[in-house]
């Protein structure tokens, strides 16, 4: 990693104050890091919990585990320093770092920032009143599920994705990735991006909003434009789709192909590449429409035309045709791709390996410049920043407001 003082990308100069922990606010707030602002973590005594969640873990020179995969995963780029915010002295020192602050990240439980003084209508808008704050809670502070605590996979049950996920055989399947935190993150990064820009405007911070339901709901397309329009209860498909045909995963020789055909004319290049160029003027399959209604047929058609074919040589000749398709790769040869390669999407440094950053900026891209910390690792530095002398410091942590070691 490159161990560097000031950071430099698109978001340079943003101080982001980061009290989140799990997933949603930690995505977001890696993406706002690894694009230069200054991310300070702040854990609560206990740690964030996501240190635990493995194997696998990294472990120390004693093999003792020190963090997981998990949390290793979205907290790279950052400071990190603990603080007992029921403590007066905890909450002191959270509005000293307040002070130079552009951004306030947080998921906890609606109301908790109240509880403890530090509500942003009653407290921080007026004391920082340039100061944007993003909330991420599970389903917001009001209504029939507001207050509510809120993880990925619950949240997906709820706002339907668990239903349009799966096929009829597997029943209602949870969606492999925590897709409902990772789209949060994203959501969570543009309404910070968007305030950031309009402060430039109006000189003020503002509220920001932001709830895995919402995310979960605003997820559910095509299916939520397909129910307004025809009343139709979504299906589970599998692997094809409800609007667009063939457009599923099929068998090869060697190894699963996903063909994703979006119009006639690669559907008429696919088939002549198939050998049955005829399959491209028979009337069931002329239309996307056609294809769709006469789905069975059309499958059993492609499955038994792809029996011979080795999918890895069979997705070259789609592709180079220009027919969308793809091999069903794991993880393992997902990462030791050549394109993947060729993207730079494996960070590697010393002891580091993570997933870099999709976002390519030509002028001022992303950078990897610290790997995740150990818990307290920053303490001295970031209090130093903010003003506090080594005695002051060493009577908090004394004190119990600002921790190096985890509590139990």
């Amino acid at each position: 990693m490159q161990h560097v003082k000031q950071p430099t990308g698109a978001l340079a100069g943003v101080r982001v104050i980061d009290l989140s922990r799990v997933l949603g606010g930690p995505s977001c707030t890696q993406i706002l890091a690894d694009h230069g602002a200054d991310v300070i973590k702040i854990e609560p005594p206990a740690g964030d919990e996501t240190r635990e969640w493995g194997p696998p873990f990294e472990t120390d020179e004693n093999g003792d585990p020190t963090a997981s995969s998990y949390f290793i995963g979205v907290n790279r780029n950052k400071r990190c320093i603990a603080l007992d915010l029921r403590k007066p002295e905890g909450k002191a020192v959270l509005l000293r770092l307040l002070e130079t602050a552009d951004v306030l990240v947080e998921n906890f439980k609606a109301g908790s920032m109240e509880k403890w003084g530090l509500g942003y209508e009653a407290v921080l808008k007026d004391k920082f009143p340039q100061l944007i704050h993003c909330q991420i809670t599970g389903f917001g502070a009001d209504g029939p599920l507001g207050g509510y605590p809120g993880y990925d996979a619950a949240v997906q049950a709820m706002t339907g994705l668990f239903s349009i996920n799966g096929s009829p055989a597997s029943g209602p399947t949870r969606i492999g990735i925590p897709i409902i935190d990772l789209g949060t993150g994203m959501n969570a990064v543009i309404g910070i991006c968007m305030a950031l820009l309009e402060r430039h405007k109006s000189g003020l911070g503002q509220a920001i909003d932001i709830t895995l339901y919402d995310t979960g709901v605003a997820l559910q397309f095509p299916h939520g434009s397909n129910w307004f329009m025809s009343g139709n209860r979504p299906k589970r498909v599998g692997n094809a789709h409800t609007n667009v045909a063939p457009y599923d995963l099929f068998p090869t020789k060697t190894q699963a192909i996903f063909i994703a055909i979006g119009n006639n004319g690669q559907f008429r290049k696919a088939m002549t590449i198939l050998g049955r160029s005829d399959l491209a003027d028979d009337p069931r399959f002329t239309s996307n429409g056609g294809r769709i209604e006469n789905i069975s047929a059309l499958t059993a058609e492609i499955t038994a035309l792809l029996v011979e074919w080795d999918g890895a040589e069979l997705t070259e000749r789609f592709l180079e045709a220009g027919v969308p398709a793809g091999l069903a790769n794991s993880v393992d040869e997902v990462v030791a791709h050549p394109h993947t390669l060729h993207r730079e999407m494996v960070v590697r440094d010393g002891g580091y390996t993570g997933l870099a950053a999709p976002v390519k900026l030509g002028r001022t891209p992303a950078t990897y410049r610290s790997k995740p910390q150990a818990f307290g690792a920053n303490t001295q530095d970031v209090l130093h920043d903010a003003g506090y002398s080594d005695a002051e410091i060493t009577a908090l942590v004394a004190g119990g407001a600002v921790l190096t070691k985890r509590s139990s």
